[in-house]
């Protein structure tokens, strides 16, 4: 070991006494294969030790954080070039691109508020009340308690926490470009990684009052995931597909396929964004929103061309899902910890609001409102709205082992139009703020929220029961449920 911190040491020692070469592809590339290793390391810590097992850890936090304490802000061991904190941005513009590629079935906006909806309600409701309510709490209390912070910085909380890395690296993005704030997207990183942490940890706490509470419906006290979702490696019986192959490897190979979808309509958006800057100078779209629209276009070619059946949304998932991975470990990386320390403070008041606001949520809307299985609706949504989707999925396995609650299917059928919306608040949200237009953008996201929050009160009502109480058609489920568990403990 003292042998290799020796050859780290040395490595070191030649990168700052030479003169920094300009920065070329082989730069690049050795970014991201140091950061490679980095993700190797935290994914064989996730499978081998118990405590990172327990906190349920991301590999791509843990490398992240290995990328920030091995590099220059600290230890000096990895000779990651300079440029980690521009990586961020270009791959949410990947990220972006995405989203919408392989999307052929088409869904009812009727049939979702029919069949989930205060699931589309209630999961839209918390987007727009932490960006409304975060922009004036924020931008009230930061200015008279900081005058001198960016007037968006209260912004960069929901960016990060219910956006997580990809939202706090594009608002940061647009902030930058529009506002000339540097500092953007290194504070919604910090927030995002806050988030994660937040989420996560704090995820594990509500769980264990719920269960003291008999607020759950399917577990009695804190249940363990299967082995797989601890250690991150799947046994070869529970391995599935990763995908379809849609195209034969002899004409080009299924993945370089569905790469290229993706890296074309990635593409669509650096030009369409360089294009805007010529024609309309004054004009400042964010580039992953043109890349998301270069997607969709793009898919709308393929159908008329009679490609689009060959195109497996799963594949183009796993690509969007490596590239976050990626994301998240730069945007940990790249975090300066100068930066964090100047805005300690607005950081920690921010952080606590938003916390705030995401365990009032749980326990007083979610808890009233929904409909049936609160909590564990509650706190799939506490998962997201304070780090990612995953993390939702996480928390919400642990509370409904086999989604018996239906949570993640409404909220998959309600995404479809939620993620449009998402687009709308990421793209639009941070230009008017850009202008200067903060507390009347704040004043609207905010009455939105209010007026979903009382669009669901008078479809559902408000519940005013016990924590404990059955609600509507959970009876019949837990039953069901507890048949089939003991059936199997027979077998």
């Amino acid at each position: 070991m003292s042998i290799l911190y020796t050859n780290l040491g040395a490595l070191n020692m030649l990168a700052k006494a030479a003169d920094p070469p300009p920065f070329g592809p082989y730069n690049m590339l050795m970014d991201f294969a140091l950061m490679s290793v980095l993700l190797f390391i935290a994914q064989f810590m996730r499978a081998k030790i118990k405590l990172v097992q327990n906190l349920y850890l991301p590999s791509s936090l843990l490398a992240g954080f290995m990328g920030l304490f091995l590099s220059s802000q600290f230890l000096g061991w990895l000779p990651f070039t300079n440029n980690i904190g521009s990586y961020p941005y270009m791959l949410v513009v990947v990220l972006f691109a995405s989203l919408y590629i392989g999307n052929s079935e088409k869904q009812s906006f009727k049939k979702v508020i029919n069949e989930v909806g205060d699931t589309f309600t209630l999961n839209m409701a918390v987007e727009f009340g932490q960006f409304g309510l975060a922009i004036l709490f924020g931008g009230f209390i930061l200015t008279k308690l900081f005058p001198d912070v960016h007037q968006a910085f209260a912004l960069m909380l929901p960016a990060g926490f219910v956006g997580g890395h990809g939202y706090a690296a594009a608002i940061g993005g647009t902030l930058k470009d529009m506002a000339g704030w540097e500092e953007a997207v290194i504070i919604g990183q910090t927030f995002a990684t806050i988030g994660l942490l937040t989420g996560i940890l704090g995820g594990l706490v509500l769980i264990n009052i719920a269960t003291r509470a008999k607020a759950t419906r399917f577990i009695k006290t804190m249940a363990q995931l299967p082995q797989s979702m601890q250690t991150g490696l799947v046994p070869k019986e529970e391995q599935i597909s990763l995908g379809n192959q849609t195209v034969s490897p002899m004409a080009i190979d299924p993945l370089t396929w569905h790469l290229l979808l993706v890296l074309i309509a990635s593409a669509g958006g650096y030009y369409s964004f360089e294009a805007f800057k010529v024609i309309a100078p004054k004009i400042s779209l964010p580039m992953m929103c043109l890349s998301m629209l270069a997607g969709v276009l793009l898919q709308l070619i393929l159908n008329a061309l009679g490609l689009g059946q060959y195109v497996d949304k799963r594949v183009i998932t796993r690509i969007g899902s490596s590239v976050t991975d990626y994301l998240v470990a730069f945007g940990v990386a790249s975090i300066r910890i100068s930066v964090v320390m100047q805005y300690a403070m607005p950081i920690l008041i921010m952080v606590l609001g938003g916390v705030f606001f995401c365990v009032f949520y749980v326990f007083v809307i979610g808890r009233k409102l929904f409909h049936n299985f609160w909590f564990e609706r509650s706190i799939f949504i506490y998962g997201w709205a304070s780090g990612v989707v995953a993390m939702g999925v996480t928390l919400l396995r642990i509370v409904d082992p086999e989604f018996r609650s239906k949570t993640l299917e409404d909220y998959g059928m309600a995404y479809v139009f939620i993620s449009v919306i998402e687009v709308f608040i990421v793209s639009m949200v941070p230009v008017f703020v850009a202008k200067g237009q903060m507390f009347s953008t704040g004043a609207v996201l905010t009455l939105i929220f209010l007026g979903l929050v009382g669009l669901t009160i008078l479809k559902y009502g408000v519940h005013k029961g016990k924590m404990d109480e059955l609600r509507e058609g959970e009876a019949e489920i837990i039953e069901q449920y507890n048949r089939d568990r003991e059936a199997r403990q027979q077998a």
